[in-house]
């Protein structure tokens, strides 16, 4: 698009008609790009009315339009021409807030998190109210589309408060069930004795949450805390509750990577539900499998 402005400016001839429908992009995309909403939030601001390009209602999803020479104004806000600086976010989420930056039942969102932070920004993904730990916040319009198209493919690691106490052989037997990775972990609130309730790791994608939730309840050790530590390469580790850091270029190259792997990884069909079978092949040959101490 840039090039083929240079070219007309370096020959004085006006673009062509296929050159100017080149430079317009769909709404949606450009409203994203500058941080106002998600690409599927921007969709539902264009479906419901909230968008105006050049003073004009648009309700059509497939409307084009050139961000350089038209006003576009998304819920109120006029999209700029040249968006500022690209922010990439990692916050420890509390639990009771909300995973978005505005509440209508006026309860504690992200906004509160992110008090001092001049560039609009909108979580990508959702974590629910009740969990706490790791929400990925960003102005990056196109890798937030990137990363949702993925969503259901994307590794999260979560830490997982029980009631009661899981066996080796009831996390093995439980994860080939669920399809997840589950072992357990250092106990933080075992002080004397043994936990009433313990902690442990679970690897899994989003779309397994509620079947481990409804298994764990059927077992008769109903899940009681949730606190989201990873996602995909990032990490809530060692930011305190409450508290984000910016993430560095070299991490946000990292995730683009891990968002590529990830489809390439569903084209030759990997899942959680094959490790069970490898780990099974590993001890036919005689190898001993990997016990994580109580």
């Amino acid at each position: 698009m840039r090039a083929n402005r240079e070219q007309c400016r370096l020959t004085k001839r006006p673009f062509q008609k296929d050159e100017i429908q080149n430079m317009q992009e769909r709404l949606q995309k450009i409203i994203a790009r500058a941080g106002i909403a998600s690409r599927r939030h921007a969709e539902l601001l264009i479906a419901s009315g909230q968008v105006r390009v050049n003073g004009r209602v648009v309700k059509e999803l497939g409307t084009k339009a050139d961000a350089s020479k038209d006003r576009i104004e998304a819920a109120g806000k006029v999209v700029e021409a040249s968006p500022g600086r690209r922010v990439y976010i990692v916050l420890n989420k509390p639990p009771e807030v909300v995973s978005a930056m505005a509440d209508p039942e006026g309860r504690k969102t992200l906004r509160n998190c992110l008090r001092g932070l001049p560039e609009r920004v909108f979580p990508v993904g959702n974590l629910e109210y009740a969990a706490s730990g790791l929400v990925f916040l960003t102005n990056d319009g196109d890798l937030a589309a990137e990363m949702l198209d993925k969503w259901a493919e994307l590794e999260q690691v979560y830490h997982v408060k029980v009631k009661g106490m899981l066996t080796l052989a009831d996390l093995e037997r439980l994860g080939k069930e669920i399809g997840v990775k589950m072992q357990t972990v250092r106990q933080p609130d075992a002080t004397r004795g043994r936990a009433a309730n313990y902690w442990y790791e679970v690897r899994m994608r989003d779309s397994k949450k509620e079947e481990l939730r409804r298994m764990l309840f059927k077992e008769k050790h109903p899940l009681e805390k949730l606190k989201r530590i990873g996602l995909g390469p990032l990490s809530v580790e060692g930011i305190p509750r409450g508290r984000y850091r910016m993430i560095e270029q070299k991490e946000v190259e990292k995730l683009w990577k891990f968002e590529k792997g990830a489809e390439g990884k569903e084209e030759r069909k990997g899942s959680f539900t094959q490790r069970p079978q490898r780990a099974q092949k590993t001890q036919r040959k005689g190898r001993k499998e990997p016990v994580f101490p109580v």
